[in-house]
């Protein structure tokens, strides 16, 4: 990919696109894959994207906060939306519907997402801060639970569904980044059906094959 395309901010269902907040993260993937992260300011970034410091700090508090925005974005979407599902519907298909509808990524953001996962498995404080994030993330899935199941969120149950579906749910990504076949909602649909069902052997077939 080049310096050219990865310069364009490239728009996503489910989000305005040209936002500040969008120019922004582009600028500083490509900076940071240029320049390295430590070498990069924030200067540079709000440079880049044509924008002031200023504008930059309404939408971050640091420049590392640009590589977790989706994802924290994503785990504020979940949350919003487990609060809205029926008292009716299974835990896991309440789940299932959440994180799927707040999953928006298609096979071509994908190599963009590999940049992304590479700074933050190489810069050892980006790697260092992953946990919190993922915890989080885990954290909107077992308070969801706790609430409905009348438990504590510290308790059993709540921790092994959060901690279950974020396994799942980061299985499929991996899957679906290594193969850039299809929409990411794939992969994360036959995770989570397949999690629901209690991993029985009878679902443990084939992985997806969007191609056929």
């Amino acid at each position: 990919m080049t310096d050219d395309v990865l310069a364009r901010p490239a728009p996503r269902r489910g989000r305005p696109p040209g936002t500040s907040a969008r120019e922004l993260e582009v600028a500083a993937l490509r900076l940071f894959g240029e320049q390295g992260f430590h070498e990069t300011t924030v200067d540079q970034i709000a440079a880049a994207a044509g924008v002031s410091r200023r504008t930059f700090f309404r939408y971050y508090d640091a420049k590392a906060d640009v590589l977790w925005n989706e994802f924290d974005t994503e785990v504020e979407t979940i949350r919003s939306l487990l609060a809205g599902m029926p008292a009716d519907l299974p835990v896991l298909e309440a789940v299932r519907r959440a994180v799927l509808e707040a999953n928006h990524y298609r096979a071509a953001d994908v190599p963009e997402l590999r940049r992304r996962m590479t700074l933050l498995s190489t810069v050892p404080d980006l790697a260092a801060s992953a946990a919190v994030h993922y915890d989080a993330w885990e954290r909107a899935i077992s308070a969801f639970v706790a609430r409905r199941s009348g438990q504590p969120e510290e308790s059993l149950y709540p921790l092994v569904v959060g901690r279950a579906v974020l396994a799942a749910c980061r299985a499929a990504y991996d899957r679906w980044s290594a193969r850039a076949d299809a929409d990411l909602t794939v992969y994360l649909d036959a995770a989570l059906r397949a999690l629901a069902a209690g991993l029985a052997d009878d679902v443990l077939g084939a992985e997806p094959d969007p191609v056929v």
